[in-house]
């Protein structure tokens, strides 16, 4: 890997008292590759990496993820 940037969005719905809270937030990696022939062992190793998310796995709302690869 030679490069990572992220374009996270996010979907906040607001209450009637002023507060909110997050419904959902998507993350947007790019992820560049030193070797683009590793792209699937990049997309295994990003699975992963989801899976063991300590944010992802902390919060009461969805986090997606939309990866790619260059």
């Amino acid at each position: 890997m030679t490069g990572y940037e992220d374009e996270p969005r996010g979907v906040m719905v607001e209450g009637s008292d002023g507060g909110g809270r997050f419904e959902e937030v998507v993350l947007r990696p790019h992820v560049t590759l030193a070797d683009s022939a590793q792209a699937g062992r990049a997309a295994e190793l990003h699975e992963k990496a989801h899976e063991l998310c300590f944010i992802a796995n902390s919060v009461n709302f969805p986090v997606r993820h939309e990866a790619s690869w260059g």
